[in-house]
Formats: structure tokens, C-alpha cells, sequence
């Protein structure tokens, strides 16, 4: 993955080879499958390169339809679906070594003043300063060593704040960490709605299992995300401390759904949801 800031913007951008068609290269990376949020990093970056200037993203829908493949280069075929007075619609299929992996739609507006109001966070979490970096949460948590995670997310600050079960009857599960890139990121919007993207994807799933007595990270566990969908509120940026509040509300038919929100200080500037496969397998039943 991404060892600097530098190299996860250069990942972002994208190389133009057709029209409407882009590619975006693959990092390195120790994954037996691409990582889920850089594929909806990129396809939001194809979809800007096509998209009026002045407009922002304010949701996105996105289908991952097979795993893809570390190490090799990912095109994107943007569809126009839409350019009207206020909102741009596009459509993005991403395809890797001829066959769809990805599939997205997503809505642009030009920003306007209107009604106000939001949600607050779960609760108050430690400051970050006070939070262990989550590689050393996950180094306890799971077989890799926290090298091997701290190599992976080098380009991202992630700390470990809070996990809890809200009760013992309903048996919400709630995980709250603290996220920002290492380093500065440009100015431009629409760069830290991509990394925001692209860092929402990182633990948002393990919610679904935090109520179960498993280890998400077992080689026993068959996990890969379905569906992410994410709305920008407000604009927030992705190189300051920003609050992942994210909890798990459903898991059934070996499915988990897990929504999250991003706090940057008070200010709710996007929210997320997300179904990914979560199956227990058997010894010697292959994955």
C-alpha cells in the first residue's frame, strides 16, 4: 500500500487512455486482493475528471462484484449519465485484466445554502494524542506482526479509541478511531473526499463481528465487502484528525451491515454504510 502521502495521491490520480476511460495502477502491497477503498478512491477521481468544475460529490453507491488482483492496473469506463442545472450523475464500471470487478454510481452538486442540522457523535473519545496507533491493536489481534501493519497504512495516522457493546440485551457493537494522512494533502475538495473514500473502507466491517466470539482476521474468516455507499455532508478535510464513529446494527445470512459516520471536531462532514460477506468456515473447507 501507499508507504507516503505523496504515493497515495500519485495512486489517486489517474492516467487518461481513452475517453472517458482511466487507469490507475495498483500499489504494493503484502494483500492477496486489492484493498476496497483504494478501488472507490480511483473511481471517484475518474468520475471527477469528467464532472463541471464547481461540483461536488454528495453520494455514492458502489458494488464489488470480484476481488481484485494486487499488483496489476485497474481501468475505469465512466458513463454521462447526467449533467443538469444543479447535479451530475456518472456511472463508472472498473475492469482489470478484462473482466468487471467494480461497479459505481455517483451524484455531484453544486453547493447551496439550506437547512442545517446533524447528529451528534456516539460519544466523547479520548483525544488521539492519548490513543494507541490501531497496528498495535490489530498486531495483538490478529497474526500479522504490527509491521506488517504499520507497511500497509503507512500513508494513513489510524488510532485505536474505543470499543464497546452499547448493551447486553440489543448488543450494539460501536467502534470509534481517529484517522488522518500522515502528511499534508492539496488543498482541493474534491482530494480529501477521495482519501476519505479510500479510508473508510478500513475497519468499518470488523463492526459486524465484534459481538461474536470470532477473530475477524482468521484465516478461518471468509470476509470481502458487497456494497459501499457514502454521503458527504460538509466538507471536511482528510489530513486533519478526523472521528470514525461507526457501529454494526445488523448481522444475518452470513452478512454484516455496519454504518459509520466522520466527525471533523463537532462538524459531521460523511457518513457511510456498508454489507460485506462474514462466514465462518471450517477447518478444511477452502476459502
Amino acid at each position: 500500500m501507499p508507504q507516503t502521502v505523496q504515493e497515495l495521491v500519485e495512486l489517486l490520480e489517474l492516467e487518461e487512455v481513452d475517453h472517458l476511460r482511466y487507469r490507475g495502477q495498483d500499489p504494493r502491497t503484502t494483500m492477496q486482493r486489492t484493498y476496497g477503498g483504494q478501488v472507490m478512491g480511483q473511481a471517484l477521481s475518474a468520475m471527477y475528471s469528467t464532472v463541471p468544475d464547481g461540483r461536488l460529490c454528495h453520494s455514492l453507491t458502489g458494488y464489488f462484484l470480484r476481488p481484485g488482483v494486487p499488483k496489476a492496473s485497474i481501468d475505469y469506463q465512466v458513463s454521462v449519465m447526467l449533467d443538469g442545472g444543479s447535479f451530475s450523475n456518472r456511472r463508472v464500471v472498473a475492469e482489470q485484466e478484462g473482466r468487471p470487478i467494480f461497479v459505481m454510481a455517483a451524484s455531484f452538486k453544486t453547493p447551496e445554502d439550506g437547512f442545517e442540522h446533524q447528529i451528534s457523535a456516539f460519544q466523547p473519545p479520548p483525544p488521539p494524542e492519548d490513543c494507541p496507533p490501531l497496528a498495535d491493536v490489530l498486531a495483538v489481534r490478529s497474526s500479522r506482526a504490527k509491521r506488517a501493519w504499520m507497511q500497509e497504512w503507512a500513508a494513513l495516522d489510524v488510532r485505536y479509541a474505543d470499543s464497546s457493546l452499547t448493551s447486553e440485551l440489543d448488543r450494539n457493537a460501536r467502534l470509534l478511531v481517529w484517522v488522518k494522512t500522515a502528511d499534508d494533502l492539496p488543498a482541493d475538495p474534491r482530494v480529501h473526499q477521495q482519501v476519505l473514500a479510500y479510508a473508510s473502507d478500513l475497519t468499518i466491517l470488523a463492526v459486524s463481528t465484534l459481538t461474536h466470539p470470532v477473530d475477524f482476521y482468521s484465516p478461518q474468516m471468509q470476509v470481502a465487502t458487497i456494497n459501499h455507499s457514502m454521503w458527504f455532508h460538509r466538507p471536511i478535510r482528510a489530513d486533519r484528525w478526523v472521528l470514525y464513529d461507526q457501529a454494526s446494527p445488523n448481522a444475518s445470512n452470513a452478512l454484516g451491515l455496519s454504518m459509520g459516520r466522520l466527525y471533523a471536531g463537532k462538524t459531521l462532514g460523511a457518513s457511510c454504510a456498508q454489507e460485506g460477506l462474514i462466514r465462518m468456515t471450517t477447518p478444511d473447507e477452502p476459502l
